[in-house]
């Protein structure tokens, strides 16, 4: 039995790794081989670009993350496949059905600027104007778009470096630069 606080082994809590920044990427979906491989669900529109790049970790949610690596990605597009290290069964593969695939954040990565945990922060531009509270974000074709609640009125805003300056976690404020039509 675990002691509060405490990790098992293997195991890391997100507050053991207050430093790294984690997104979530994949959840595991099915099963697909014998020898351990698994089909992913990706949640991020960068999920090609972080899971090949960057440090990986699993787990049900965010409270208790493994470290995993990514042995080797198998054919194209909705027909690939995922093998990771350590995973050498069916049976073993079937044990992350469900989990969450986490990678490793760096500073500045675009993955930020669409985490939910943004959901709820005030939206303001650069000259200090409040435009709404940010409701929801779209995973759209060609970007991803804020959208943004002020009351009754909706608003909807491309997540674009020419317009999203910055995000401050400690204020819960994303700061825009707004072209013109665009409020």
């Amino acid at each position: 039995m675990l002691k509060k606080g405490a990790s098992a082994p293997g195991w890391m809590s997100l507050t053991d790794m207050s430093k790294k920044k984690v997104h979530p990427i994949a959840t595991i979906s099915r099963v697909s081989g014998r020898h351990g491989e698994v089909r992913l669900q990706p949640l991020s529109r960068y999920f090609d670009e972080y899971i090949e790049t960057r440090d990986l970790r699993i787990g049900f949610d965010m409270d208790m993350v493994r470290e995993i690596k990514l042995s080797k990605a198998i054919g194209q597009g909705k027909k690939r496949r995922f093998k990771f290290e350590g995973i050498l069964s069916r049976d073993e593969a079937e044990t992350l059905i469900g989990q969450t695939l986490y990678a490793e954040g760096r500073e500045g990565d675009n993955a930020e600027l669409i985490s939910k945990d943004l959901l709820g922060y005030s939206v303001i531009t650069e000259s200090g104007e409040l435009v709404g509270n940010l409701a929801d974000i779209l995973w759209l074709p060609s970007n991803d778009v804020y959208v943004i609640q002020d009351g009754e009125n909706e608003k909807l805003i491309p997540v674009i470096k020419e317009i999203i300056i910055g995000v401050d976690h400690l204020l819960r404020v994303i700061m825009i630069a707004p072209m013109e039509g665009l409020l």
